[in-house]
């Protein structure tokens, strides 16, 4: 049976031009604290463990709100639900500037930081992710997210850190600053999108409304599990998150020990970690056009071990360092453009938020459990010994999901409706 689809009306492109000109601002903020933040711990510390528990408590509102936030987002305006978490993460980041300015900063404090920043996040990438398919056309999905992932990488991992590593060198106030500066601006960019709900957001809205919290999660839940497609990218995605973040949660120490970079080298170094995915999200499109989906998929998995093992083998130097891990974030780049335009086509735009909700819930709550492990490995074993075991690990994934993804096969275009039953390889189930 072929499920009917009406396509969506021509959207303004200055809509997207607003978004996406939002999402590049508050992330040159995000990229400039990206580098200041470790460079803080670590100028409070020198625990391998503390300092990645930086890193564990920013990505745990993931593992503990994520599917509270989903249902939020699904019930809530998603335009005004991101200026609301915008304007609270400008506040927190102001706050914690004026801390460090007074020089009284304490580890716990990053803490709290690193969570609470964490939480506002879980609500504005689902809020984003939900938005976008709502603004932009289903056959230029995979365009506009090439262009947010491209912007993304350029302005937060690209352009912000050594931004911040050089602010950071005259004052440790001053990179929280700009964050809170670089928020503002967003909101100003989103405050330009009028709002404009659609009849169909209004009627999920209404049946949310009578429908309890924990109902909307299973119901997100179930249908994550029930999706073939889906729940295998979103498996994917946990294994290897848990794999990189512990290295990555670390990789101010394997600067500084290892690579022998000191702090305003640090965000040059992040930079240059980056080109890779600013290339790779500028060029997705092309190449997912050419070589489909599927293929994508799997030379990721193929490129992330191997990039990993080398790292730990040879990548003693910054340039090695460098040109392996940019080989690695290119390729990555792509596969996130390919999974988020995947899910965008496939899940209901009124179930949007949950499931996106619940798939990063898994994908991005096994990265603080990565970076617990990889502070204690690195605490028994040594700097190198994460990027080792993350690579072993990594490609023990790669042989048991390469012949999974192989089955991978075009998903049908056209907005599904919370009706429509959930695809298995491209095919509804009946």
């Amino acid at each position: 049976m072929t499920v009917d689809r009406c396509r969506t009306p021509a959207r303004p492109r200055r809509i997207f031009t607003y978004f996406w000109s939002a999402s590049l601002v508050s992330s040159l903020g995000d990229g400039a604290v990206l580098a200041a933040l470790p460079l803080l711990a670590a100028s409070l510390t020198v625990d391998p463990r503390l300092i990645a528990a930086v890193v564990f408590t920013g990505r745990l509102p993931w593992l503990t709100v994520a599917l509270f936030g989903g249902v939020i987002v699904d019930r809530a305006d998603r335009r005004r639900l991101m200026l609301f978490t915008q304007v609270g993460q400008m506040l927190v980041v102001a706050v914690i500037a004026a801390v460090a300015g007074l020089h009284v900063t304490q580890i716990w404090m990053l803490y709290v930081l690193a969570f609470v920043m964490g939480c506002a996040d879980v609500l504005f990438m689902s809020a984003s992710q939900a938005f976008v398919p709502t603004i932009v056309e289903e056959d230029d999905l995979d365009a506009a997210n090439g262009r947010l992932v491209a912007a993304e990488s350029a302005s937060r991992d690209f352009l912000g850190p050594p931004i911040g590593s050089a602010l950071f060198a005259v004052s440790s106030a001053v990179p929280f600053l700009v964050d809170a500066i670089s928020f503002g601006g967003s909101v100003l960019l989103l405050l330009r999108i009028k709002p404009s709900p659609t009849s169909e957001h209004r009627a999920s809205s209404a049946a949310a409304s009578r429908s309890s919290v924990w109902t909307d999660i299973r119901e997100g839940l179930r249908w994550l599990m029930r999706s073939r497609l889906p729940r295998l990218l979103t498996l994917i995605s946990a294994a290897g998150n848990f794999c990189e973040a512990m290295a990555l949660s670390l990789l101010v120490l394997f600067a500084r020990d290892v690579l022998n970079i000191g702090p305003a080298g640090y965000g040059v170094l992040l930079a240059a970690m980056a080109a890779g995915a600013v290339i790779g999200g500028l060029f997705s499109a092309r190449v997912v056009k050419r070589f489909g989906a599927r293929r994508i998929a799997i030379a990721v998995e193929v490129i992330s071990p191997l990039a990993w093992l080398a790292i730990a083998a040879i990548g003693h130097s910054p340039i090695v360092m460098v040109g392996l891990f940019a080989v690695f974030s290119m390729a990555l780049s792509m596969r996130n453009v390919v999974s988020s335009s995947t899910r965008q086509r496939l899940i209901p735009n009124e179930m949007l938020g949950r499931v996106t909700a619940a798939s990063r819930m898994l994908a991005y709550g096994a990265t603080p459990l990565g970076a617990l492990a990889g502070g204690f490995v690195a605490a028994q074993y040594g700097l190198v010994a994460p990027w080792m075991v993350g690579g072993v690990l990594s490609l023990l994934v790669a042989v048991v999901s390469v012949p999974l993804l192989w089955r991978w096969d075009s998903p049908p275009r056209g907005r599904r409706t919370r009706q429509d039953p959930p695809i298995e390889n491209g095919i509804a189930e009946r």
